[in-house]
């Protein structure tokens, strides 16, 4: 078990937007979780994520019981084992593509020489050889979103998050990146969980889970 979370609840307030949720993801599984707005899908990424702490429940992710370590501790975790991409890339418009991507690697204390080569082989991967060089504003926004996905897998993380990573290409390209994480999964092995609105993505997935008040309602399109 790669993700094992237990009676999730997180309060806002007097307003309870995640009501116990139990959660686990297997290693190399591809998870959706839909629901309309406000359901908490993106409140429950954020504690899965290690981005947002629960009022109250475990998180356990591979191996580490993460709601123990300190905070100096968390951010090392993340760093090294949870990569995220988000619907608008967040990418650094000063810095190159390759730049982009060597960053967390920098962060976790790799050499220049090494995170270099290893971002050229995850941009090389993405279909993005020849646009190392180029900075986010000369990149469309499918190539944005395979800079960051490559970002995202620098350090090679345990699971990685998506929320709504799709949310604002056209069909083509959310079709390219919809395939890009099954290539991912059946490459590295990946575990992917995925925030998203689009049914074509969740039918996708090896389970689609669907939320609603805070809570998991059902097994959706469940395969």
């Amino acid at each position: 078990m790669i993700i094992e979370a237990r009676n999730i609840v997180k309060n806002f307030g007097t307003l309870q937007v995640l009501k116990g949720i139990d959660f686990t993801a297997e290693k190399g599984e591809v998870v959706s979780i839909m629901g309309a707005s406000g359901a908490g899908k993106s409140t429950l990424l954020q504690i899965l994520g290690t981005l947002s702490t629960p009022d109250e429940g475990s998180l356990v992710i591979d191996g580490t019981d993460v709601l123990r370590l300190s905070s100096r501790e968390l951010s090392d975790f993340r760093n090294r084992s949870i990569g995220f991409v988000f619907q608008f890339h967040h990418l650094l418009p000063e810095f190159t593509a390759l730049e982009n991507v060597m960053i967390p690697a920098l962060i976790a204390g790799r050499s220049d020489k090494d995170a270099r080569a290893e971002a050229l082989e995850l941009l090389e991967m993405m279909g993005l050889k020849e646009r190392t060089t180029h900075k986010p504003a000369e990149l469309s926004g499918g190539e944005q979103q395979r800079v960051a996905i490559a970002r995202a897998l620098m350090n090679h993380p345990s699971v990685l998050f998506a929320d709504e990573p799709s949310g604002n290409l056209d069909t083509r390209t959310k079709e390219e990146i919809h395939n890009l994480f099954f290539s991912l999964r059946d490459k590295l092995g990946q575990t992917i969980i995925i925030v998203t609105h689009d049914p074509d993505l969740a039918k996708m997935c090896d389970r689609s889970l669907y939320m609603r008040d805070g809570q998991f309602v059902e097994d959706y399109l469940s395969k």
